[in-house]
């Protein structure tokens, strides 16, 4: 079987770990840069991971489910993690906890806004690696921020109070997986990430991660939780593939996954298998 992973970074410990795995079973895994891939739809791959946010990427992989090629996550649900505008009008409207966000057209324009008063959480509208999270409590912070980033199209969200901690979940398939993060917001900023069973969470947050799966049509992702001082769950971000790191058994989970994802492909009517044979 022949794996295409859609990223510049094959050598990301999730994916190579998982083409390990895949290797040693005798599978084909092949890496396709976005920025440099010409004829990737020539001879398509049984199954695709697309682990890349670029407007390269995604166009590849859209050309690519076209053609029938399974991809994972699709194009359209990779795209919907990259707008935290639309991100919380989806969650909202399927009634997810969702932080209650408000969006502005640039930095500025929010500094120059009399009616937010901190604390308050600021973003960049369009996730991206490198954007722009920072917690700001007052108008002074808002402008400090604004002189760095003046034509940054943000959102905004009401700082919630909460213990400090990010409750870090992901999904592969129908695993779940779980991490405390002292969050980047606290005094003193992020700290080191510390894996969690998830048998350990408290209950209903096994069911919400999987309810935002179905809410996104994502396989693989990452929902970012912060547990309020009045003990519910609030979704602050959620992340189309993210690296997943320090879980033992992620990668046999991506395996597994890629590995259906495939076999649902070459198993429908007509098709031969012709973008590969398994061993």
């Amino acid at each position: 079987m022949r794996v295409g992973l859609i990223t510049a970074e094959p050598g990301h410990p999730l994916l190579a770990a998982a083409t390990s795995l895949l290797r040693a079973a005798g599978h084909r895994v092949e890496a396709v840069d976005p920025w440099a891939a010409r004829d990737a739809t020539a001879e398509p791959a049984d199954v695709y991971l697309l682990k890349s946010r670029t407007p390269d990427a995604l166009a590849l992989a859209r050309a690519l489910e076209r053609l029938g090629a399974p991809v994972v996550n699709s194009a359209a649900a990779t795209a919907r993690c990259q707008d935290r505008t639309a991100m919380a009008e989806r969650a909202a409207a399927a009634g997810l906890p969702f932080a209650a966000t408000r969006t502005f057209a640039t930095l500025s324009g929010l500094a120059r806004d009399s009616r937010t008063a901190g604390p308050v959480v600021v973003k960049s509208r369009h996730s991206r690696r490198h954007d722009l999270v920072a917690r700001a409590d007052d108008g002074a912070r808002l402008r400090e921020l604004a002189a760095a980033w003046p034509e940054e199209p943000v959102v905004v969200q009401d700082f919630a109070p909460n213990d400090g901690w990010d409750h870090k979940l992901w999904a592969i398939g129908d695993r779940v997986f779980a991490a405390l993060r002292r969050s980047e917001l606290s005094p003193g900023g992020r700290g080191p990430t510390r894996p969690l069973d998830p048998e350990s969470l408290l209950p209903g947050r096994t069911a919400l991660v999987r309810r935002v799966g179905e809410v996104f049509a994502l396989d693989v992702y990452g929902v970012d939780i912060v547990e309020t001082t009045g003990g519910t769950p609030l979704i602050v971000d959620i992340n189309a593939f993210p690296g997943v790191r320090g879980q033992r058994d992620a990668p046999a989970a991506l395996v597994d996954l890629t590995l259906r994802a495939a076999a649902r492909r070459l198993c429908r009517p007509g098709r031969s298998g012709a973008g590969g044979t398994a061993p």
